[in-house]
């Protein structure tokens, strides 16, 4: 493999330094190293960050092919500057096996341009009705340590105890999608003054905030691991931060678009900005940036969903919730949380890196840019400010909610292993 000199990166934001990457790992840093027969990459005035880590992406693969693959998805990802990603279960056939999960992680092998941990069901079907081959997922060569029926809450408390009690054995995380289905049946957006004038119905906080309360409760009891998904209320924040306070071991994640967008949005009836959980107030999108920079909400998670654009370009009623965000989403924090000044780049690093990478109990991610560690390193122009182009992705589906909207930073490398996958904004 080939020597590859970084010149002149903030590691982390700090003082200028070289970093050279040699044999997949990081070989030496400081100032001044001579390149010898090393390629230079010149990164003067940039960011240098351990690649990013995202806990919650859909690839769609395999089953809905026409949305996503592994390949558009992870190139989509490194695009981002991400290294590794946790593939959602909600495919078809569902990734309810050791067999369906290690076909989705050996196509991030074969040909993904980051690593893809499969995440597996916590039920059969995603049915919420019986526990899925949670130990064979486990036991597979996937090595599957987080469970969610993502797309659908497991709502029978029986269940959710019996999973939690389940992946205690092995350190395994349950990650629930926090959605009580009775409160949101025909819920078009969030319930508010907005759904009220607009006549849509409405999904009210109380829906994410009464299962989280559940499933903290539940794993106190059990004394395993819970991961909140999408956190979305101000309401979530303070049940988490309880339960942290507690000592109980729960972690929860914020996508970009809940640090960003509001339900004033909706107003356009643009399917665009349909989602789920849906966009919130400008009060609950001030309390999760705040939750984030304070440590409550543990990690940034992209909760890419992409769709084909038939689903989409249709009436608000009959379109598909979710958002494309593997491309955008280091641009979205740094506009809400750098800019804003609530994070520096070493907090955007834990966030966005060393912690969802320990969540997900991943080795070889979420490492300090130090001598002897794995070369997963993402390089970013903090400097760049340009308008959101979604003919440009690389992922099949243009569902951005920010196509034409100026956005700060740009990812200019990404590097797996030592191996660049992305080259001056460029896919290498």
């Amino acid at each position: 493999m080939s020597k590859i000199l970084i010149r002149g990166a903030r590691v982390l934001g700090g003082e200028p330094q070289d970093v050279l990457i040699d044999g997949g790992t990081v070989a030496a840093t400081g100032a001044g190293l001579d390149a010898g027969d090393a390629a230079v990459v010149a990164a003067e005035g940039q960011v240098l960050l351990p690649g990013l880590v995202d806990l919650h992406t859909h690839l769609r693969e395999p089953g809905r092919e026409d949305s996503e693959t592994v390949l558009t998805g992870t190139r989509a990802a490194a695009l981002g500057g991400f290294t590794a990603v946790h593939a959602m279960a909600n495919t078809f056939p569902v990734a309810d096996t050791a067999g369906v999960v290690e076909q989705v992680w050996r196509l991030g092998r074969e040909h993904g341009y980051c690593d893809v941990q499969p995440v597996g069901a916590v039920t059969v079907g995603l049915e919420g009705k019986h526990l899925a081959e949670l130990g064979a997922m486990h036991d597979s060569a996937a090595q599957v340590r987080v469970f969610s029926d993502d797309g659908k809450c497991v709502d029978d408390a029986v269940i959710m105890r019996r999973a939690l009690e389940y992946v205690k054995a092995f350190d395994g995380v349950i990650a629930q999608h926090a959605q009580e289905p009775r409160l949101t049946e025909g819920a078009q957006m969030n319930e508010g003054v907005v759904s009220a004038e607009l006549g849509l119905g409405g999904w009210p906080a109380v829906a994410e905030e009464s299962i989280i309360a559940r499933d903290v409760l539940l794993a106190a009891h059990v004394g395993s691991r819970v991961h909140i998904c999408h956190l979305s209320t101000a309401g979530s924040v303070e049940l988490v931060r309880w339960a942290k306070s507690k000592g109980w071991n729960v972690t929860a994640e914020v996508t970009p678009h809940h640090l960003l967008l509001t339900d004033e949005l909706v107003r356009s009836y643009d399917p665009v900005y349909k989602v789920n959980p849906p966009l919130r107030t400008e009060a609950d999108v001030q309390a999760l940036r705040a939750a984030l920079a304070d440590g409550t909400i543990d990690c940034v998670a992209t909760d890419h969903a992409p769709h084909p654009h038939e689903d989409k370009d249709c009436e608000w009623a009959a379109a598909a919730m979710g958002m494309v965000g593997l491309e955008t989403a280091l641009s979205v924090v740094q506009e809400t949380m750098v800019e804003t000044g609530l994070l520096d780049w070493a907090g955007v690093a834990d966030r966005m890196s060393f912690r969802p990478a320990r969540i997900g109990r991943l080795t070889g991610h979420g490492r300090p840019v130090s001598v002897g560690e794995p070369a997963n390193l993402t390089l970013v122009d903090p400097a760049y400010r340009g308008p959101v182009d979604p003919t440009g992705f690389a992922s099949r589906s243009r569902n951005t909610p920010y196509q034409g909207r100026e956005l700060p930073g740009r990812v200019t490398h990404t590097f797996l292993r030592g191996r660049a996958t992305v080259v001056d904004g460029n896919l290498a």
